[in-house]
């Protein structure tokens, strides 16, 4: 067993998948897998929605194709597993995209297949729930000694033009010591930053999920101190700033928390922790405060409505942005749509507007139908809670020009705008 001529199949063409499988394809054979016919129509066009790859980069994989159909994986001697791994609507970790994946690869696998799991979970759930849905499936094969695993956590931050794929030092793992050098040698092709071989797969699965953990908490901790601040009158940004100035301050800033992976990864910890007997209460702590600032946004909003006089449940308020961060088109777990819940829970009509979200994916996932929000179709607050650079590249005088009435209100969620300027401009001003 060895690396050097293996073909290698990746599982799911999202975010994950179709740049890692892009890059195996300008230099080894490789079979690009979606259960989706139209994103294989579209991926064979050479378009990609999600704009992480364009035309030109699907090009200079030469090496690569694209299918739907699982008899195309038979002559892969590797397996990449990228789907998601989302939550339920309790917050408990939903594997069924993952049991689902690996049960199309145990049926197609061959004598000695190595498969390897991207795709976000809690530490075991490869080998506890992966290996026994490929056992099952491969009609009788065994782990590690008739095919084995790894696991290589992604670590794709969508969106991001800087710190690409080959750019971020990988995490990688085996079953066993020699697949686990076949897997480090096999990603080191591809990564220009170098790779990290973790001791076991428990260890990198774990070692993924707390990377977003951290994150989480750490924002949690200033959106936290933003609402302690906004009670005591100080702005927020002006404090961040100035302790900012010591050298060894982390710089987060205070903010929705959506999307696949801060928002997520930690309750695959915390599911984990309660099976094993720990109730988590500071990771816990943490996600209670980030997935309650979308309606403490549109609350703050509502009240700074109420102050100035307008009758609520007869005000357009627009929101800018949808999608779960900036110059990004994934729109997935976007805390945005909490917000507009809670102002439609007031009796306000919401516009929503977004030049990087596909409306009939909005419409499909959420119910909600883009709109536009400019001079002609005034509103009366606006709730800057994405930072496109399409907003950013906006000076308060042509937000306040959307804007009807006397005394309009700006939410600022991200602080794009200087909060004085804005205040010239005629806007009462929030931020967190």
């Amino acid at each position: 067993m060895n690396s050097t001529n293996l073909k290698i199949a990746v599982i799911g063409l999202g975010y994950v998948g179709l740049p890692l499988a892009v890059e195996f394809g300008k230099k080894r054979d490789v079979v690009g897998f979606d259960i989706n016919p139209r994103r294989i129509a579209e991926l064979r066009e050479g378009r990609d929605h999600t704009l992480e790859i364009n035309s030109g980069e699907l090009k200079t994989a030469r090496r690569l194709v694209f299918t739907s159909e699982t008899a195309d994986l038979r002559d892969c001697g590797v397996f990449i597993v990228t789907v998601p791994t989302p939550i339920d609507s309790a917050n408990r970790p939903d594997l069924t995209p993952l049991i689902k994946a690996s049960e199309t690869v145990g049926k197609v696998m061959p004598p000695g297949a190595i498969v390897i799991y991207e795709s976000t979970v809690y530490p075991g759930a490869t080998e506890e729930v992966c290996v026994p849905v490929l056992e099952t499936f491969s009609h009788g094969k065994k782990f590690n000694i008739d095919f084995f695993c790894g696991y290589s956590p992604e670590r794709i931050n969508p969106g991001d033009k800087v710190n690409t794929l080959t750019k971020i030092k990988k995490i990688t793992s085996g079953s066993t010591p020699k697949v686990a050098n076949i897997v480090d040698e096999l990603y080191a092709e591809i990564i220009t930053a170098g790779t990290y071989r973790a001791s076991s797969i428990k260890v990198a699965e774990a070692a993924k999920v707390i990377e977003n953990t951290q994150r989480d908490l750490n924002i949690a901790l200033v959106n936290e101190l933003s609402v302690i601040f906004d009670r005591l009158g100080i702005d927020t940004l002006d404090v961040l700033e100035a302790a900012g100035s010591k050298w060894n301050f982390l710089p987060f800033r205070p903010g929705l928390v959506g999307g696949h992976c801060i928002g997520v990864d930690p309750y695959y910890l915390t599911h984990k922790a309660e099976e094993v007997g720990y109730h988590p209460q500071v990771i816990l702590a943490g996600r209670r405060i980030n997935d309650n600032m979308a309606r403490y946004v549109a609350r703050n909003t509502i009240k700074h409505m109420l102050r100035n006089g307008m009758d609520v449940p007869r005000c357009r308020v627009g929101v800018l942005g949808i999608t779960f961060k900036e110059n990004c088109p994934d729109i997935r777990n976007s805390k945005v749509v909490d917000m507009v819940r809670e102002f439609e829970t007031w009796g306000v009509q919401v516009v929503v507007a977004d030049p990087w979200a596909d409306a009939e994916e909005v419409a499909h996932e959420y119910g909600l139908q883009l709109g536009v929000v400019d001079a002609e179709h005034p509103v009366d607050a606006l709730v800057a809670a994405v930072g496109h650079n399409e907003y950013r590249q906006t000076n308060p005088d042509a937000l306040r020009a959307m804007c009807r009435g006397t005394k309009p209100v700006l939410a600022d969620v991200k602080s794009l705008f200087n909060r004085h300027h804005a205040s010239e401009a005629g806007f009462t001003v929030f931020r967190l």
